[in-house]
């Protein structure tokens, strides 16, 4: 298990495709932002360093923000592709290929319902609230956002190795806490080496800290989506 101090440097990786550069945390799942160029991507990601270390309060996790760029040392750099310019991270830095002790998937598991109860906070804040849309009139409304999340949590199952069962679609509460509940089972599976990393047709599998990754990345992406979409009322 890597020392997580962040009053040390923080490790970071980046991820360019042709139009857009993600910069992301090793060691801290979520925190991970874009922007046009790598300079910019770090700047990114000092400033949602204090949002990052609000969703983590309460946790036993130790972040705290960064003041500035200068803290991160990039440790990799990744080449993106359609899903990077599209505007998400697509690429596995190498140090997600590495084994997940009983230590590392308590911390996963801490930092994985972190920002789950971020974004649900940012959901209720945001009910009977219209969110803005963009200058052409794009975004969708709160109830799609949460549909989508769900719909891409199932995604990320099956690229773990795991299907999601089907529940009582329409319910979206129930919906929610099963594929919440299937993440975490198979996360746990996953890192005690359960699911092959080579799944039938010959598919590399997700590793659990790219698994841990990509789940947290996509809450607290739409976390931070809904709070700067809702309008004061």
């Amino acid at each position: 298990m890597r020392d997580h101090d962040t009053s040390k440097k923080i490790d970071v990786y980046l991820e360019t495709g042709k139009k857009k550069t993600f910069a992301g945390a090793i060691d801290w799942p979520g925190w991970c932002r874009s922007a046009r160029d790598e300079a910019s991507a770090l700047q990114a990601l000092v400033r949602y360093g204090p949002r990052y270390a609000r969703a983590l309060d309460g946790t036993q996790l130790g972040f705290q923000a960064p003041d500035d760029a200068s803290v991160f040392s990039v440790v990799e750099r990744l080449q993106g592709d359609a899903t990077t310019d599209f505007g998400a991270p697509g690429q596995s830095p190498a140090y997600d290929a590495g084994p997940v002790d009983a230590a590392d998937l308590r911390r996963f598991q801490e930092l994985r319902e972190a920002c789950w109860q971020a974004f649900d906070a940012a959901v209720r804040s945001a009910g009977g609230r219209e969110l803005t849309r963009g200058p052409r009139g794009g975004g969708r409304d709160l109830a799609r956002i949460v549909r989508h999340l769900m719909d891409a949590d199932a995604g990320y199952l099956s690229a773990a190795g795991r299907k999601l069962d089907k529940g009582n679609a329409g319910d979206a509460g129930a919906d929610m806490a099963r594929i919440r509940q299937a993440i975490l089972s198979t996360l746990t599976a996953s890192a005690a080496g359960e699911i092959p990393a080579i799944g039938p047709r010959g598919g590399v599998r997700w590793t659990p800290r790219y698994f841990v990754r990509r789940v947290a990345w996509h809450a607290l992406d739409h976390t931070w989506e809904i709070e700067d979409r809702s309008l004061t009322v």
